[in-house]
């Protein structure tokens, strides 16, 4: 029954960030029949910053009523919304209103706010919920929590979203000398399929999520995987631990990072959680995290497109594509290589970090960037993309690990700080791509650049 644990874990995790991941992979399809055009990316970065109002009441509430909110009814009534929310979007998506001078998509622009007001919400609900189940299957959650970007992207790629083709289409004919140019244009295909399939294909996944959550709570194989019928705050807990008292009968999370000898008495090394990290540990933990997310969730996902789409639209869709499997990997890598050393966390983020730099030239150097009129351009795009993805993915793993050690409201922190870092990255990325509109796209088709 264990793989069946396993498995509601993972369904519970996609449901995670699948609504606001699936509304960005259908932009190309949406965008044409909207008022707002290619400006709505804009105004949903803005939409989900304004979001954190979710999780900015339950750290909250953790914060000054530790003990008093019981996320099970929060995520209950989060994931409710998102199936109704998910549904009406499939009927509502190109319904417009007049107002403000203009016509505008209310009905697109009030679900989304919803939609991620569910999604960020979960970043500290889904994960202190995990722990009352066994250590095992946080790793499991985190392969779920990766699938919510991959799943919406492989079915917008069956889909056919955002597939160009490049066509001869004459320009600047001149009649009267009978003379007449010829260049390529980027034409859209067809979808197989509408948005309002898509959007009833997210409200079935939400209703997946919430059907996994009630097995993980109510059924009987699952119950026995509980670690206990519940739980204390961490802030409950006693300063002190005398492992001696009880070696045999404590569960996975009592235990500290380490194996000491019996009889010895272990004192907190912060008031934070359990105590087993050093405040500095805890500070390096929390800026590394905040760093990685805004990386991942906000700084280079609002430049992806200029840094592929120049080699063209093969390289731009791998390099999404890939990415995307390679952040559910990560998280099944460490799953059986679940090492929590702080010095390899510091080594893969900065890493990362140094093929986030690589994304982040190229992108500044477009429509023109290195290498663009060969194959090893391309090649080298989409191999940093994925090694982007896979070495911050599993830093996110490692730390998810250890915060977990620490205890419920370790994890309530932890998503608190993932929201912080992607609103952090968001709005210091806005100004820069849609205000001063400091990168310049490239042309699928028509990119000339000197040799």
């Amino acid at each position: 029954m264990s793989l069946f644990t396993h498995v509601l874990a993972c369904l519970f995790g996609i449901g995670s960030w699948v609504a606001i991941n699936g509304m960005w992979v259908e932009l190309p399809l949406i965008v044409p029949s909207i008022p707002e055009g290619w400006h709505l990316p804009s105004y949903l970065t803005i939409i989900i910053q304004m979001a954190n109002i979710g999780p900015l009441f339950i750290t909250l509430m953790h914060r000054f009523r530790p003990g008093v909110l019981d996320e099970r009814p929060v995520i209950y009534t989060i994931v409710t919304v998102g199936v109704v929310a998910t549904f009406l979007l499939a009927f509502l998506w190109n319904r417009t209103l007049t107002f403000g001078g203009g016509e505008h998509s209310a009905a697109l622009l009030s679900l989304s706010f919803l939609l991620s007001v569910v999604d960020c919400t979960s970043s500290v609900t889904f994960l202190p919920f995990m722990m009352r189940l066994q250590p095992r299957y946080l790793t499991t959650y985190f392969i779920g929590e990766g699938l919510s970007g991959l799943v919406p992207a492989l079915v917008a790629l069956i889909q056919g979203v955002g597939v160009v083709h490049c066509k001869n289409a004459s320009a600047n004919v001149n009649f009267s000398m009978g003379n007449s140019s010829w260049e390529l244009q980027a034409h859209y295909q067809p979808a197989n399929f509408s948005a309002q399939g898509f959007f009833l294909f997210l409200s079935a996944m939400m209703m997946v999520c919430l059907g996994a959550f009630l097995l993980l709570n109510f059924h009987p194989a699952v119950a026995r995987e509980h670690k206990s019928k519940g739980y204390i705050d961490d802030s409950q807990r006693v300063e002190k631990i005398d492992i001696s008292q009880s070696p045999n009968s404590e569960t996975p999370e009592q235990r500290p990072m380490l194996d000491f000898p019996e009889g010895l008495v272990i004192k907190r090394r912060s008031s934070f959680g359990k105590g087993t990290c050093s405040r500095i540990e805890l500070v390096f933990i929390f800026v590394v995290l905040a760093w990685v997310n805004a990386l991942t969730n906000a700084v280079l996902p609002s430049v992806q497109s200029y840094s592929c789409l120049p080699y063209g639209n093969q390289a731009y869709h791998l390099a999404a594509t890939l990415s995307s499997v390679a952040n559910p990997v990560a998280c099944f890598i460490a799953m059986f290589v679940p090492i929590r050393s702080l010095v390899l966390m510091g080594v893969l983020a900065v890493t990362g970090t140094g093929f986030g730099a690589y994304i982040m030239a190229m992108a500044a150097l477009s429509p023109c960037p290195l290498l663009i009129n060969h194959d090893l351009g391309a090649a080298l795009i989409v191999i940093t993309w994925v090694i982007f993805v896979l070495t911050l993915s599993y830093v996110k793993v490692i730390i998810g690990v250890i915060l977990r050690d620490e205890g419920h409201s370790a994890l309530v922190w932890c998503g608190a700080v993932v929201q912080l870092g992607s609103m952090l990255g968001a709005l210091s990325m806005f100004p820069l791509v849609s205000v001063y509109r400091l990168f310049q796209s490239g042309d699928p088709c028509n990119t000339k650049c000197p040799k």
